[in-house]
């Protein structure tokens, strides 16, 4: 009777043993699936940081251009309003 008393014992540490590793296992592969998840979150962060960056500089750039092309068209519509391009050359 002690003999299967220590049997089924010896069994149960077994069990649980083999149960705590295989729980350990799954709680170390879920800390490193949560560090790759966390590297993939920081690097996507940084990715859209330089591509805001990338469109403030293209945005900064569009707009003075088109501030110098306001410039010139003003000054060509100042021009035009002076008369020396709707008079006819006459030769």
């Amino acid at each position: 009777m002690i003999e299967l008393i220590a049997a089924v014992a010896g069994g149960l540490i077994t069990v649980s043993g083999i149960a705590a590793g295989s729980a350990i296992r799954k709680n170390g592969e879920s800390r490193d699936v949560i560090v790759k998840l966390s590297a993939g979150f920081e690097n996507i962060g940084r990715e859209i940081q330089a591509l805001r960056q990338d469109m403030k500089d293209d945005r900064h750039e569009i707009y003075g251009r088109l501030s110098n092309i306001e410039q010139r068209i003003s000054s060509l519509e100042a021009f035009n309003k002076t008369g020396c391009y709707d008079k006819p050359r006459q030769d």
